[in-house]
């Protein structure tokens, strides 16, 4: 009986909680993603490429864009990790297939992870990277999951 309560209120109290995400949805692109809850969106980027959004008393910040392979998909996941290392990140985790890409960092109290998919139009590709101080290690998992879990292609 009390397997019947706690899935009862587990089943009760899901949708509770993931009101307090919100949406984004990258039209020019056509890929979207979940916000976790106290992301202040700053507003679509001026060419409406995606969006940056920040939690501000825990010093994040989540990033959301789209953008046109010179090449192709994997070509774009090398350049970008190319970058990241140009801005002194040592790249410490990196894994991928044809259909998703990920991997992230580490410089001085800071961590990110970035994750990149193509779109469906074969041309181009949407990212997000989520930059955060090492303190909130532990909670991130869980953030970087919904994330993750809600990053996708609208257009196929």
């Amino acid at each position: 009986m009390r397997y019947l309560i706690a899935i009862a209120l587990l089943l009760t109290t899901a949708p509770a909680m993931a009101q307090f995400w919100t949406h984004y949805v990258n039209e020019r692109f056509g890929y979207e993603l979940d916000v976790p809850p106290g992301y202040e969106g700053q507003g679509e980027s001026e060419n409406g490429d995606g969006q940056t959004f920040y939690l501000l008393k825990s010093e994040q910040v989540l990033a959301a864009w789209g953008g046109y392979f010179l090449e192709n998909f994997e070509a774009e996941v090398t350049q970008r990790q190319r970058f990241a290392s140009d801005e002194n990140w040592a790249i410490t985790y990196q894994a991928s297939t044809p259909q998703w890409a990920v991997f992230s960092g580490q410089r001085d109290h800071r961590i990110f992870y970035q994750r990149m998919i193509p779109l469906c139009d074969g041309a181009s590709y949407a990212a997000y990277r989520i930059e955060y101080n090492i303190r909130d290690l532990a909670e991130m998992d869980a953030v970087i999951d919904g994330l993750s879990r809600s990053f996708v292609s609208t257009d196929c």
